[in-house]
Formats: C-alpha cells, structure tokens, sequence
C-alpha cells in the first residue's frame, strides 16, 4: 500500500508543477513518519523516497538506529526546543522549524562543536493562528539576519504550516505570503547565498503549494493512513 501512494503522490506532484509550468524535479517529497513505526520508514524508502520527516526529538531517536534502509535524510519537522538540539545535531540533514534566536544559537554552537554547517529553514506563521509556531512575517528578514553570520548554520529557506481548512485559497494566501516573505529576504541579499527551499504543503493542500512555489511538500496521511496518536513529546 505504502509504494502504491507513493507512486499516487509522485504523479500528483508530477502533474501539478508541469500545470504551474515547474520541473518536477525541483520539488521534494518528505514523507512525514511521526507516530508510525520503523518499518514504515524502512518500507517508504524502499518506495523510492530518501527523505524522512519527523517532529518529535525522542521519537526519532528510538526509532533511527532500528530502520535499516540506509541514505535516509532526516528532516526535523516539528517545534524544537533548545535542549533538544544536541540529540540530533549530528545527524539530521535539515531542521525546517526555527522560530527563535536562541534555538539558533544551540544550533551555531552544536555544529561549531561537531565540525559541520547546520542546514536550516525559518519557520514563519503566515495564517495568524496563535496555536502556530513561527515567527511573524514581518519578523523573518530579522531572525535570518541575526542567524546569517553563524559560521556553522546556513539558512536554506523558510517553511510555513498553512491553515487547516478545506478552503484552498485560503491555504493559497498562506503560501503566498511565505513566497513574498521569502523574495523580500532574497532581495535585500540578508544572506551571502540566496535561499532556495520554501517548505509547504501537505496531504491536503500541497498542490496549491506547488503551484505557489514549495520545493519541498511534507506528506504523511496521503502515504501512511490515519495517523496514530502520538505517545511521546
């Protein structure tokens, strides 16, 4: 069932970046894990897909050294606190949810530790909703500049959580809000390279996102089926 929906969602990507004129190629497929096992992981890369994201720092750990698939990138998807940073400095490929300077900073200073630049995204809360993380809007360009001189991080790009709604236009304001809030960074040359990752869209509203620019679509329903109740936090 897992390769059956990958290869459903694969088509829809497909499809709805060759509509907004768009390589399919520039659009990455995460499949989101969180609160499924390792098996699950095991049988989605197996599927084709290598990048994995999750939101929970002691789900992940228990369940990394049981997958048994290898050149997994690990995104980290959820609300990251800053004591929680060191457990998975050394590994994950991506962190797509900094909202605060302080959780930068653990992030400056485990990669300084570790030897290596740490990849990042700026999570910017472009519904309004108070039950969001993220920073405001007209608070990003900030954050990326007080986070552009740490040696050991990079800003690759922002990600957004749009709203829960059936209302794709709704979702569609919300995405292209990050894509203003994203030119706005770029043009203004915050950073010594552009960034290049905008992080939105899932199950039910990742195709508004492509067509508003995400490269990178977060799916977990859509491949896995209802999501179990999370038991770790």
């Amino acid at each position: 069932m897992i390769a059956e929906n990958v290869k459903n969602i694969q088509e829809k990507i497909k499809n709805a970046c060759i509509a907004a004129g768009r390589n399919p190629d520039s659009v990455t497929l995460i499949a989101v894990t969180k609160t499924f096992g390792f098996l699950d992981v095991d049988e989605v890369v197996r599927a084709g897909v290598q990048d994995i994201g999750e939101s929970y720092v002691q789900e992940v750990r228990e369940k990394k050294p049981k997958v048994s698939e290898s050149g997994i990138r690990w995104h980290f998807l959820g609300h990251l606190q800053s004591n929680k940073v060191k457990y998975i400095a050394e590994w994950v490929h991506l962190i797509h949810s900094v909202d605060h300077e302080n959780v930068a900073a653990e992030i400056q200073k485990r990669g300084a530790m570790l030897a290596r630049v740490m990849d990042v995204l700026v999570e910017v809360n472009t519904s309004g909703e108070p039950s969001k993380f993220g920073v405001r809007p007209s608070q990003a360009i900030e954050l990326v500049k007080k986070m552009s001189s740490q040696p050991n991080m990079k800003v690759r790009g922002l990600m957004t959580v749009g709203p829960f709604t059936s209302d794709l236009e709704e979702s569609r304001r919300s995405f292209r809000l990050l894509k203003s809030v994203f030119d706005e960074i770029n043009d203004a040359k915050v950073l010594q390279e552009p960034m290049q990752h905008l992080s939105m869209g899932m199950t039910h509203d990742f195709e508004v996102a492509i067509e508003e620019g995400s490269t990178m679509v977060r799916i977990g329903t859509a491949i896995f089926g209802t999501r179990p109740k999370p038991n770790v936090h």
